[in-house]
């Protein structure tokens, strides 16, 4: 009973919103538990750890069957966010944390992977349907629209013959792992600059065909809304 408690309280405190109420949501998608964490389906996740880590923001209030944080990034108050339902249940988590907060869809960038683009390619969108990605289309189905920005994060097809689910369930190829830390460092700084100024500048800073090019955004200098 006594640890109950102190496990509860704990849990409060690690919810209790540490500064401003956070304006905006970064979500990173991808399947709960050690056997999935380093596959290509997770790169959502990884994304989602990378700004944690760089921004200083512990994931660690566990509610709604999600894993967040709150904290500030480039002078903006925002919440981070992994959902532990499976991926194809991604969305009602999202629902019950942006219906709590106060958060509208609008101010919401979803960071996942994306089988139609090459490895490490990054693309950005203001809005659209679910392409077949099954995280995507249960967030549109819980929200009800498609209205929500999204950071696709390219991680290639199986080579011909090969199965499509194993590849993107399946572990980073070495040369994958070698190119893989650059890649979540673009794909962060990506998620800053649409959290800063848009999806438009966003997409026409990251749009290049030099996928792992070492351009950063600015920190922010100049912050507004994701929408």
């Amino acid at each position: 009973m006594i640890a109950t408690v102190i496990h509860t309280f704990r849990q409060w405190l690690a919810c209790a919103r540490k500064g401003p109420q956070p304006r905006f949501m970064l979500v990173g998608l991808g399947n709960p538990g050690r056997a999935y964490q380093q596959t290509r389906h997770n790169i959502g996740f990884q994304v989602l750890d990378r700004l944690s880590h760089d921004h200083g923001i512990t994931l660690n209030c566990q509610r709604f069957h999600s894993c967040s944080g709150f904290g500030v990034i480039a002078g903006q108050a925002v919440m981070l966010t992994a959902p532990q339902a499976f991926m194809n249940r991604s969305g009602p988590p999202i629902l019950r944390l942006l219906s709590y907060y106060g958060i509208s869809s609008k101010d919401v960038l979803i960071i996942h992977d994306d089988i139609d683009l090459v490895f490490g390619r990054i693309k950005i969108k203001e809005k659209g349907g679910h392409g077949g990605h099954n995280g995507l289309k249960s967030v549109m189905d819980a929200l009800g629209s498609g209205e929500f920005a999204r950071l696709r994060i390219g991680i290639g097809r199986p080579a011909r013959g090969s199965d499509v689910i194993d590849h993107v369930l399946g572990p980073f190829s070495s040369k994958e792992i070698d190119m893989l830390d650059a890649v979540l460092t673009r794909a962060s700084d990506a998620a800053v600059t649409v959290l800063c100024h848009g999806a438009k500048v966003g997409m026409n800073r990251f749009h290049r065909k030099n996928m792992n090019s070492p351009e950063t955004s600015d920190g922010g200098k100049n912050g507004r809304s994701i929408k």
